[in-house]
């Protein structure tokens, strides 16, 4: 208990009210709590931390923190991160966005973040639903679920954000539940330290509305349901297809090493320094 009240009154803006404004038992208060205890595992300055979102319930996260914070407008959080991280390259950027603000009006710009590998550790919460604006469905609606704009049923299939971004070309893509809160701190962690785009897809649940309208239960109940369909990626590597089926892989999806856009930036303009200095002397 004392280490929480530490990382409480250490990391969170005392001047903003609380209770916070997410539906009591939303899994962004658990995402909030493993996104400080990572931060403070390695040591980072709060100077030296920007967090940036776009809208959303998830969007609300940096406005409690006590980081540089920028709120930003919906599905725009990658591009004011990107102009952030071009200006200030010393700067951890950490942007935090909801399933239809990063991969609805915000898609174009994670495809391409990811295909550029930006060196930005992007998370983005997946609780199924637009959970602020009335509970309509979103690109990771499961197909046949209900919502308010789908009360016969989702007739859409799911984007799967994680291999999304694997394909686009991100550096580091993992997953993780707000019910396996150990290995949640433990992605993110990683995904700050990598160089290059890292992605972190966190299962969440929108109990008000997502799981109401599909008779999930309560919070408890959704992080139960968490608990049980959720894999390990070693356990998921030695099950078949049919064993699969239904589950959710949570871990390290993807990690390797590419070129980094923000070194690549600059080392072009380092090039065309060199090169107009030796137009403007042969002049």
């Amino acid at each position: 208990m004392a280490e929480i009240t530490k990382l409480i009154h250490k990391y969170l803006r005392h001047d903003k009210k609380f209770p916070h404004v997410w539906c009591p038992g939303c899994g962004n208060g658990i995402l909030l709590g493993s996104l400080i205890r990572a931060i403070d595992k390695l040591g980072l300055e709060k100077d030296e931390v920007v967090l940036v979102s776009g809208i959303g319930c998830s969007s609300r996260l940096p406005v409690y923190v006590d980081f540089n914070t920028l709120h930003t407008t919906h599905g725009r959080a990658l591009t004011f991160a990107t102009g952030i991280k071009l200006a200030k390259p010393s700067l951890n950027v950490i942007v935090i966005m909801g399933d239809g603000d990063a991969v609805s009006i915000g898609g174009n710009h994670f495809i391409h973040a990811a295909r550029r590998n930006l060196n930005l550790t992007a998370i983005i919460i997946n609780n199924n639903v637009y959970g602020m604006t009335g509970g309509q469905f979103s690109p990771t609606t499961p197909y046949g679920a209900y919502t308010t704009t789908s009360p016969l049923g989702h007739i859409e299939h799911p984007f799967a954000i994680s291999e999304l971004a694997v394909t686009a070309g991100a550096s580091f893509v993992a997953r993780g539940t707000v019910y396996h809160t150990h290995v949640l701190d433990e992605v993110i962690e990683k995904a700050i330290l990598k160089r290059g785009f890292a992605v972190v897809e966190v299962i969440s649940n929108c109990h008000t509305q997502y799981g109401r309208k599909n008779k999930m239960g309560s919070a408890v109940d959704m992080l139960l349901w968490m608990k049980k369909v959720a894999v390990s990626v070693e356990k998921a590597d030695k099950m078949s297809p049919e064993e699969r089926e239904g589950k959710i892989t949570i871990g390290v999806l993807v990690d390797r090493d590419l070129p980094i856009f923000t070194q690549e930036y600059q080392r072009i303009r380092e090039e065309a320094r060199k090169r107009w200095a030796t137009v403007t002397k042969s002049a």
